[in-house]
């Protein structure tokens, strides 16, 4: 077998080490997010069951709040990576200001928004009596964290766009710890309940939010970089992110629509669904941190008017993207007897989760060329065509899972119309790719 050209080879050694630089620390920042919820969870559910429900309701909310503006992240890397590789730090930083300063800007407006209209929200999701206060509760005080949320996420868009993953890593590693520990000293050292649980969610969201913060104002003072808000600045920040939050909104209503359907599937089917998408989110960050990687490293060759070493990064790390999907479908398929009693000991829901879960194991190398494409293509600043391809995604996936129930299928053949999805998005994704109409070189697009 005749071995590739030693240049080819270094170049892919390179590849490799710069991926797993970045995406490692990368996937560590992302499973701790979660682990914020997890620990609330943990502490306020002792309090009891009405305090656990209005937790949980008060965190969905949340989450989809947040989960709105994470193009503050994702337009800011590619923007400050490709003024990276142009070599003017100065203007990089000062791109990420004003993605901060935006972050600031909505964080406020949220806050305004929720504050008078919580028990509203509260009661949009179905709330009971017992645990509507608790979650109207919990919801007002952790939106007084929300500015610091978003600058955290802004923030990172920077430091990833720097190629720096590791901060952001340590940040949300003390960012857990405090939590855990101001939590359990707020709502039984201090007897505050589900209230100190809020507090202590906030507190140590505005700390993750300084030392975020003192690492980019330290760098803007190192490279001569404004720190002040810049309205034009601002401006484009905003508008680079409008075809992102489009994306995005279509991703959550195609899963919106899953659990719809499997709502109406029955209670064995929608119990075995919450269990295989939390599974699937899961493996989702593993992927999305090689997409991260694939945002900065792509941002950077192209503002360096490197297209060709942006062509082989991409083919580098959509092959990682294929290795690490047959890599977590192969570890689905031989956990699923330890995975789903950890969940459910009912006999049905177990019957009814298997099948699906194979269908999630099988889909897995289609999910990584899609996460690995999609970071290519936001590290390229090809937002506008993202979202005409999530929108096109979301027209074809919703007749799919709609006619699901009127067909008599079940829930695998629902996560077959989730599979079909994520082949929609790999082909139109591939096809943009392929096209090189993605690859506009300079320090901007």
């Amino acid at each position: 077998m005749t071995q590739a050209p030693a240049p080819a080879r270094a170049a892919r050694r390179q590849h490799d080490r710069e991926i797993v630089a970045l995406a490692v620390p990368a996937f560590g920042a992302l499973v701790a997010e979660p682990l914020f919820v997890l620990a609330d969870s943990a502490i306020v559910g002792h309090l009891g069951t009405s305090q656990l429900a209005g937790l949980g309701i008060a965190s969905a909310l949340l989450t989809t709040a947040v989960s709105v503006f994470v193009f503050l992240a994702y337009a800011t890397t590619a923007a400050v990576a490709r003024r990276v590789g142009a070599g003017d730090l100065q203007a990089a930083i000062r791109q990420g200001m004003d993605g901060i300063w935006l972050a600031l800007l909505l964080g406020a407006a949220v806050i305004v928004t929720v504050l008078p209209s919580a028990p509203a929200l509260v009661n949009l999701f179905g709330a009971s009596n017992t645990a509507a206060p608790y979650a109207t509760t919990y919801l007002r005080i952790s939106s007084l964290g929300i500015p610091a949320m978003l600058v955290v996420l802004a923030a990172t868009g920077v430091l990833r766009g720097l190629q720096n993953t590791r901060t952001p890593l340590y940040v949300a590693i003390g960012g857990f710890i405090a939590n855990a520990v101001l939590n359990t000293g707020l709502v039984y050292g201090v007897g505050l309940g589900i209230a100190g649980s809020a507090w202590g969610t906030v507190i140590a969201q505005y700390g993750m939010a300084a030392v975020n913060l003192v690492v980019v104002v330290r760098g803007a003072r190192k490279h001569g970089a404004s720190l002040r808000p810049d309205a034009k600045g601002i401006r484009a920040c905003a508008q680079a992110g409008v075809p992102l939050l489009v994306r995005t909104l279509s991703l959550r209503a195609i899963l919106m629509i899953a659990t719809a359907v499997a709502a109406r599937l029955g209670d064995a089917d929608i119990a075995a669904h919450q269990i295989i998408l939390s599974l699937w989110s899961l493996l989702a960050f593993a992927l999305d941190a090689i997409a991260i990687a694939g945002q900065a490293i792509i941002g950077r060759y192209l503002g360096a008017d490197d297209a060709l070493g942006a062509r082989e990064a991409c083919r580098r790390m959509v092959e990682w993207g294929i290795a690490a999907g047959f890599a977590l479908g192969l570890l689905v398929v031989l956990a699923r007897p330890l995975f789903l009693p950890l969940f459910t000991s009912d006999v049905l829901v177990k019957d009814t989760a298997l099948p699906a879960l194979l269908m999630v194991a099988l889909s897995q190398p289609v999910c990584g060329i899609v996460f690995v494409l999609d970071g290519v293509l936001m590290g390229a600043g090809d937002g506008p065509y993202l979202a005409r391809a999530m929108v096109v995604t979301l027209a074809v996936f919703a007749p799919a899972a709609l006619l699901v129930p009127l067909l008599g299928g079940g829930l695998t053949a629902l996560w077959g119309a989730m599979t079909l999805m994520m082949t929609v998005r790999m082909l139109t994704l591939w096809l943009r790719t392929r096209s090189g109409r993605w690859i506009v070189t300079g320090a901007t697009r």
